[in-house]
C-alpha cells in the first residue's frame, strides 16, 4: 500500500511547520522549493488543511503558514482525511444490512485498523524520529 502525493505532500508540509523556528511562518514558497512542488500546488493542499484547523495563515510582510495546534495534537490520520480526496469512508449501515461483499468488509476492517494506527502518530512523532529531515 502507497500513499498518494497529496497526503505525502500534506505531511511533508506538515512537518516542515512543526520543524521550524517558532514564532515565525513559513511562505509555501519555501516548502515548495524545499519539496520540489509548484506553489499553486500546495496552495490546494494548505486550503484543505486550513478548512480542517490544522494551519492557519497569516497575511502581509512575514506571513506565511504555522500549525493551528501543537504537533503533539496533530495525527497522521487527520492529515490525511484533510487531504485525501478519496479517503474510503466506512458505511455502518451498510454493513449491518449485509449490503456489502466479503470483499468489501475485509478492506474496510482494514481501513479503520490503519486509521487506527495512523490515528495514533502525531506530527510530534514524526518530528522527533526524523528531525534532521529539514527545517524552513
Amino acid at each position: 500500500m502507497r500513499l498518494s502525493n497529496r497526503p505525502r505532500y500534506a505531511i511533508s508540509a506538515m512537518m516542515n511547520l512543526a520543524l521550524a523556528k517558532q514564532p515565525s511562518s513559513v511562505t509555501l514558497g519555501d516548502i515548495a522549493q524545499l519539496d520540489n512542488i509548484s506553489v499553486s500546488y500546495l496552495e490546494q493542499i494548505f486550503a484543505n488543511l486550513r478548512h480542517h484547523g490544522l494551519v492557519e495563515g497569516v497575511r502581509g510582510p512575514g506571513g506565511g503558514y504555522h500549525l493551528a495546534r501543537a504537533a503533539e495534537e496533530i495525527t497522521i490520520a487527520e492529515i490525511i482525511a484533510a487531504v485525501d480526496k478519496q479517503p474510503g469512508k466506512l458505511n455502518p449501515l451498510a454493513i449491518a444490512n449485509n449490503s456489502v461483499s466479503e470483499a468489501e468488509r475485509l478492506w474496510n476492517d482494514f481501513s479503520v485498523r490503519l486509521y487506527d494506527f495512523l490515528n495514533q502518530i502525531t506530527l510530534a512523532d514524526l518530528t522527533q524520529r526524523w528531525p534532521h529531515l529539514r527545517e524552513c
